[in-house]
């Protein structure tokens, strides 16, 4: 019995390895390197096909699996995304991208919570869409959902907000920087794409366009909201304590995970691995990320996205508007401040 369940679980686990693979696969195309589409973002759109299409012919007892891919293989994935940061990047971008870094997240993240009440919109799916929006897109949603345990369909409905808007942004930000209509200098443009864009990818692919100074803080400062990551998480478990129920209330909700995350950064500070290394360590990583992605689609159906409605968008461009407007005032005003 314990043999075929495990049998049964597999099967699950293939499935979502078998669709990650196609992810890399489409991944692979030009035109969606272009765009920095990344194999993430592929993965939880084919879910979401497979979730309403195939979905309910193939056996139940293949669930388990799946569900495994969304929650452990989630976890493992936040961990080793530690590996693509180091506490020197912190140290080479100085005070105002940290200072900005700060600013940037909190507001958005508390800004989007309030914003969520007054829509009077699922709570779950306004803070996702808030987290995703703040710190570092379909990632930082992964990490709150699993955090706060809540459903596959609204991690899902967040994330679709944070690719519709950070893509977006790619495309404005290198356009609005070189027709002049940024006032800003290589220095502050690339710590104001670096604070406010959605998504790494998006970060990386509006860089390249910019060029390579800019690029290069962007990347830093965008590293560095990553690493926020870790509070953020950490407080989201100590409000969940405080929130429960009987036996779980006042029992600290600590999410390992990203513990290890931190640790994990701690030791890449080291350098202790070869370069080659830890781009095998990124790329296993960015396929255990698909994984989960794929595993939180397949337990979406368009059915939950109506459910949702559109208020988790509209919060979305609200966000958006913020990180725009209040991200350019930062980087023009306060970074020079510091720089």
């Amino acid at each position: 019995m314990l043999s075929e369940k495990r049998s049964s679980m597999l099967h699950g686990i293939l499935l979502i390895t078998l669709f990650s693979c196609a992810s890399f696969y489409i991944g692979d195309a030009q035109a969606l390197k272009n765009i920095s589409f990344s194999p993430m973002i592929i993965g939880i759109i084919l879910g979401m096909l497979y979730a309403n299409s195939l979905r309910n012919h193939l056996p139940e007892t293949w669930v388990p699996g799946i569900q495994f891919c969304s929650k452990k293989i989630l976890r493992l994935g936040i961990i080793l995304y530690g590996f693509r940061l180091t506490f020197q990047d912190v140290l080479n971008v100085g005070i105002a991208g940290i200072l900005i870094d700060c600013i940037v997240v909190s507001v958005i993240i508390i800004g989007g919570v309030y914003i969520g009440k007054l829509l009077k919109m699922d709570k779950d799916i306004a803070l996702l869409t808030s987290v995703g929006s703040g710190i570092c897109g379909a990632a930082a949603v992964l990490g709150a959902e699993s955090t706060i345990q809540t459903k596959p369909y609204k991690t899902a409905v967040a994330v679709a907000t944070v690719v519709i808007f950070g893509t977006l942004s790619m495309f404005i930000y290198p356009i609005a920087y070189k027709s002049g209509l940024l006032d800003l200098t290589p220095e502050q443009m690339g710590i104001y794409s670096g604070a406010t864009l959605h998504e790494v990818a998006h970060t990386v692919g509006a860089g390249n366009a910019m060029g390579e100074q800019i690029s290069n803080i962007a990347i830093i400062v965008k590293m560095i909201r990553v690493m926020l990551l870790v509070p953020v998480l950490l407080i989201l478990g100590f409000i969940k304590s405080n929130k429960g129920s009987g036996a779980t209330k006042g029992k600290l909700s600590i999410p390992w995970f990203a513990i290890g995350f931190l640790a994990v950064i701690g030791f890449n500070s080291f350098n202790l691995l070869p370069t080659d290394a830890v781009d095998a360590i990124n790329y296993i990583d960015t396929f255990l990320l698909t994984m989960a992605m794929v595993a939180l689609g397949a337990e979406t159906s368009i059915d939950k996205f109506k459910k949702a409605g559109a208020k988790p968008f509209i919060l979305a461009f609200c966000l958006y508007i913020m990180l725009l407007g209040g991200g350019y005032a930062l980087a023009r005003y306060v970074a020079p401040l510091w720089l």
